[in-house]
């Protein structure tokens, strides 16, 4: 083996750090699980899936009603300019960064900017460009938006990104309908309210209905909108009419009939429209500022993290085969096992330092404790192993054998370990902070969703191989096949 130990680590076995009440818990589970099975391991893994999709959080569907002031989006471009300062720091000519700093003087410079942009969208057929020619022959008094139409909503795949762009480019949306609203209108509806976006519900092509169903029709908007959009904000008008029979009874006792085009009734969108730019055009534009300060952070902080991703996954893989060698050196199996559920604390401290999280030895210790804890507790520990070892098959089951077996379901679980904190520390902020309490809540929903994602058969195959490579010298290998069959769903 050819792995080196660099600093006094994983000696003795990461399980060392944890308590003993919990090795105890452990050891009394593995004798409970002596004859889990892969297929147990399937219908586990299964139940997580189970879990995970029956606990999600319900979608809060309020809208997000706070003013937002131009100290705000000042405040947060500066973490925008921040953010572009550390990535700079840490990555020397890296081809966005040119391209990010542009991008923040453009937001800057929509802080002062007059005229408002507004959007017609909407799905297919509901009449956005009739609407848009009308508005542009509109004369509002207090100012002259810039009107645009958008591609039809709901048509491709790119929807939801057609939608993001929409909402971050303008200052207002026209949302078009032709009846009550589909589940995917209101969930667009929902998305853009909560994220500062201004947003009109216009019922369209009310002429096709009845009186009364028309009226129908547009409380039935209102009263789903209720609670996301201001009432007033939900309008019916009637773009292009269709052609009405007229007759007219003429002198002679005849009846003359023909057909004729109604004039276009959009007054009850230009007087809310009117209303609207008057009383907040500026509002509406440094609304539409922050939003793509906002969007021009996630985009920095994306590429911040893959190239912290980068730096890190090496760290993880030296790691994780130093855990290898260590659990297949361990004569005791159970502590073994039980230092595979933990990640080292030194490995914490390494990867914190690259996404600028500064932990000391002793909050690095209570990390790999807590990881420790919920890899038992979420049953991870006897899956991996399980799967693992079901997956291994030998001619000459040996004592060396059965040792790669730990070996690798211990560089399994430290790989898990390794992946969780990446996936951990990308949702905190970009600047540099000191390490403090993790939450144990979202650490174990992270354990769990990056537990899903690295359990495919493909995966674990070309792991189990190239942990027996490492671990046995290729003279002394018996010949190890993996099964294709057995693993987790």
């Amino acid at each position: 083996m050819a792995v080196k130990l660099r600093r006094p680590i994983l000696v003795g076995g990461v399980g060392l750090s944890l308590s003993l009440w919990l090795l105890q818990s452990l050891h009394h589970s593995m004798a409970q699980l002596g004859e889990f099975t892969v297929l147990g391991a399937i219908a586990l893994g299964g139940g997580f899936w189970f879990f995970q999709k029956r606990t999600s959080p319900d979608v809060d569907i309020s809208p997000i009603a706070s003013t937002i002031e131009r100290e705000t989006v000042e405040k947060a471009i500066a973490q925008v300019e921040t953010a572009i300062t550390i990535l700079e720091s840490e990555t020397e000519n890296h081809p966005a960064n040119l391209q990010l700093r542009q991008q923040v003087v453009q937001v800057t410079a929509e802080l002062d900017r007059k005229v408002n942009r507004i959007a017609v969208t909407g799905g297919k057929n509901v009449g956005k460009t009739t609407l848009l020619k009308l508005l542009e022959n509109s004369c509002f008094h207090s100012q002259q938006p810039s009107f645009s139409e958008t591609a039809a909503l709901f048509t491709a795949n790119d929807s939801e990104v057609i939608t993001n762009q929409v909402a971050i480019a303008n200052d207002l949306i026209l949302f078009l309908t032709a009846a009550d609203l589909t589940d995917p209108e209101f969930q667009t509806l929902q998305q853009m309210a909560k994220s500062h976006q201004k947003i009109m519900l216009v019922f369209n092509k009310q002429d096709q209905y009845l009186p009364d169903d028309r009226v129908v029709v547009l409380n039935q908007l209102r009263q789903r909108m209720q609670g996301i959009l201001n009432l007033d904000d939900v309008v019916a008008i009637a773009a292009e009419p269709g052609l009405v029979k007229v007759r007219q009874h003429q002198p002679d006792g005849t009846l003359q009939e023909w057909m004729e085009k109604p004039a276009a009734n959009i007054a009850p969108l230009t007087q809310q429209l009117e209303q609207i730019l008057s009383n907040s055009a500026q509002q509406l534009i440094l609304a539409s500022a922050y939003r793509q300060a906002i969007n021009l952070k996630t985009e920095v902080k994306t590429v911040l993290n893959q190239v912290r991703r980068d730096r890190a996954l090496p760290i993880i893989e030296q790691y994780q085969w130093i855990v290898a060698a260590t659990a297949l050196a361990n004569p005791v199996p159970a502590l073994d096992l039980l230092a595979t559920a933990a990640i080292n604390a030194q490995l914490i401290i390494d990867l914190g330092a690259v996404y600028q999280q500064k932990f000391s030895l002793q909050q690095a210790q209570t990390i790999a404790s807590t990881m420790g804890s919920l890899m038992v507790k979420l049953g991870l520990v006897e899956l991996s192993t399980s799967a693992v070892g079901g997956m291994l098959k030998s001619n000459a089951i040996t004592f060396v054998a059965g040792g790669v077996v730990q070996g690798v379901s211990a560089a399994y679980l430290t790989r898990l370990a390794g992946l969780s904190l990446i996936e951990y520390f990308q949702v905190q902020e970009t600047a540099t902070t000191t390490g403090g309490l993790f939450n144990v809540e979202q650490l174990s929903e992270t354990l769990k969703q990056v537990f899903l994602e690295n359990q495919r058969v493909a995966f674990l195959q070309a792991f189990i191989k190239q942990g027996v490579a490492r671990l046995m010298p290729e003279s002394t290998q018996p010949e190890i096949i993996v099964a294709e069959t057995a693993a987790l769903p």
